[in-house]
């Protein structure tokens, strides 16, 4: 460890926490389980920030997932397919993007246009709009405020934003050969 450098999590708990289990057998595995642990809770925990910020805006309770489906529909202000849903946000549910989809036409902030299967686009309401709109502003307040103060965090944002590409392609391609090779 260089000098006046801080310990790494690692370093500190490897003394007196045995870190090994079923699914971490060696240090790559345990490295690959806490990243995975740490996913898992970053997920939960932006979830009930969506929910909430949402929330702060409007009197629409949704998901964390209905959340961000609200704001890739409106990305680039462009209708959107089920298609370009599906893909955008890497997901494979549609009937339950399509449920997400009627809460959220139900609640005025979406609209289908459209006929036919491959006719049918998705955009954002006026009120819609405004409560992207309210939600970034929010936002901006709340998290990225936050995220202001730390020095060099939007360097590591950047850096975690594509390692977590990376390792999405990663993820994507041992399903498949899972999928490819079950008994």
């Amino acid at each position: 460890m260089a000098k006046n450098s801080l310990p790494s999590q690692a370093d500190r708990m490897d003394g007196w926490m045995d870190r090994r289990w079923h699914l971490s057998a060696d240090q790559v595995e345990v490295a690959a389980t806490e990243l995975e642990f740490a996913l898992m809770r970053t997920f939960e925990g932006f979830g009930r920030w969506q929910s909430e910020c949402l929330a702060g805006v409007s009197n629409v309770t949704a998901t964390g997932p209905e959340n961000a489906l609200l704001h890739v529909i409106r990305m680039n202000d462009r209708p959107k397919t089920m298609r370009d849903l599906t893909r955008l946000l890497n997901r494979e549910d549609v009937p339950n993007i399509q449920y997400s989809l009627r809460k959220l036409i139900g609640a005025g902030l979406v609209v289908r246009e459209g006929a036919g299967r491959s006719g049918v686009t998705y955009l954002v309401t006026d009120e819609g709009a405004r409560v992207t709109e309210d939600y970034g502003l929010l936002r901006r307040k709340l998290l990225i405020a936050a995220v202001r103060t730390l020095p060099g965090f939007a360097e590591r944002l950047e850096e975690a934003a594509a390692t977590l590409t990376v390792l999405s392609g990663i993820y994507e391609e041992a399903a498949r050969v899972a999928a490819t090779h079950r008994r």
